[in-house]
């Protein structure tokens, strides 16, 4: 064999072994980039979520939908499931089509912005499981607000609306309580009762209403939609309970 002939068969040899390292880099490169476009399932916002609504009214909203996104766009932190992460809460505003995210989640009471309407400021109020809607009432929501007390002019005992419409900026903590009643042959009962605190958004006249009832009956939630109708009005007392 001469010695050209040599120089040619390793040329070819060397033509050959290139080509199958071009063919794998090229291949693993395609196969990185395929890596990076393969969907994960994500958890994104599909409506807005406001700050201090939790994980899990979020979700029974329908707020939060499992969603797929390329591997490349999942952010850090990014979450696949709520599991036992419900109680957690929105620390700010997440917007729709954003990634659910755990440093946008944290404890009640940690978010450090309220969201509220031009010219309102923030009170508080706590409500018992009956007076919150047995926990349907989230940030965002719109509630009539009832108080029953001394709603007469005489001051009798009645219910009767104290504000149509206000908006809910804020839920916090749920603490419990205790409370004792007496029965006519004196014997008392002494039971424990959850308090939300809730926070609403509301003007100087509207917050000395709240301030005012908060001290002087027991206040209570009407949950509202589009279309739901509330007027102020005489109330109902034991007079005209049954009229």
């Amino acid at each position: 064999m001469g010695r050209r002939t040599v120089i040619l068969i390793v040329a070819a040899l060397i033509a050959v072994v290139g080509s199958g390292m071009v063919f794998l880099y090229v291949k693993g490169a395609d196969d990185r980039a395929k890596e990076q476009q393969a969907p994960v399932s994500v958890l994104k916002a599909v409506a807005q979520i406001e700050p201090g609504e939790s994980l899990a009214d979020a979700s029974a909203a329908g707020k939060i939908e499992l969603l797929d996104v390329p591997m490349e766009q999942r952010l850090d932190g990014a979450m696949g499931s709520i599991g036992e992460s419900g109680e957690l809460v929105a620390l700010t505003r997440v917007f729709p089509n954003e990634q659910i995210t755990a440093s946008k989640f944290g404890s009640p009471g940690e978010q450090d912005t309220l969201i509220m309407p031009p010219g309102k400021f923030a009170v508080s109020v706590n409500l018992s499981d009956t007076g919150r809607v047995s926990g349907f009432v989230s940030p965002g929501s719109q509630v009539a607000l009832f108080l029953t007390g001394p709603t007469g002019e005489a001051g009798e005992e009645g219910t009767r609306v104290l504000l149509p419409e206000v908006p809910v900026i804020a839920v916090g903590q749920t603490t419990m309580t205790t409370a004792t009643t007496t029965t006519a042959e004196g014997a008392q009962t002494t039971e424990s009762l959850p308090l939300t605190l809730f926070t609403l958004a509301v003007d100087q006249e509207e917050a000395e209403k709240v301030m005012f009832a908060a001290t002087h009956g027991e206040l209570s939630f009407g949950l509202l939609n589009d279309e739901s109708k509330v007027k102020s009005g005489p109330g109902v007392t034991q007079e005209n309970l049954f009229g």
